[in-house]
């Protein structure tokens, strides 16, 4: 194996990585008590790369697709600290613009860690996105950042992303979402 940096897709033994740094993430965000994640629903909700270890075909419970796709950021082996072999990852889904007729990636997490940055990582993570959504020929990548988060809004403003502050957030959970479904027109 060569001593260089690698991104690829999560496999299914990722997932205690994946929810260590959404944990990390959500830590860095003051919001780590709203994390309800689990292995088991990370399991049943992310769409994973074909690992060494799958021996078997997919039962027809298990969900062949999930909503999600993860890529992991390893670094070199001499660059490693305290033996953490994940910097960093882009957690993402596909979107449509139905204005350009085309697909997109959406960015729902970026996280390197701490001891990670200013290495360049998050660049190279956001650049993957970027190939991404060329290779699937898509139009656009997209995401939300915190309004206070002013080092994240200059790194991505220094990559080329605009602001949308034409739109506005919008979310529905909860106990609004269970009261929308059952609502009567």
């Amino acid at each position: 194996m060569t001593d260089t940096i690698s991104i690829r897709l999560a496999t299914r033994e990722d997932v205690p990585v994946i929810l260590a740094l959404i944990k990390e993430l959500a830590g860095y965000e003051k919001a780590l008590n709203s994390v309800q994640a689990t292995e088991s629903s990370l399991l049943q909700t992310l769409t994973f790369a074909p690992s060494s270890t799958d021996s078997s075909p997919q039962s027809s419970s298990q969900q062949p697709n999930g909503f999600a796709k993860t890529f992991l950021l390893r670094p070199p082996k001499s660059e490693r600290i305290n033996d953490i072999e994940v910097a960093g990852m882009a957690l993402f889904f596909y979107n449509y613009s139905t204005w350009r007729a085309a697909p997109g990636v959406f960015l729902e997490d970026l996280f390197v860690r701490p001891e990670y940055r200013r290495r360049g990582y998050a660049t190279m993570l956001i650049r993957e996105l970027a190939r991404e959504v060329k290779r699937v020929k898509g139009k656009r990548l997209e995401w939300n950042c915190l309004k206070w988060n002013e080092p994240s809004l200059n790194f991505y403003k220094g990559l080329g992303a605009e602001q949308m502050s034409e739109w506005v957030g919008l979310r529905v959970d909860g106990e609004a979402l269970e009261k929308l479904a059952e609502r009567d027109v």
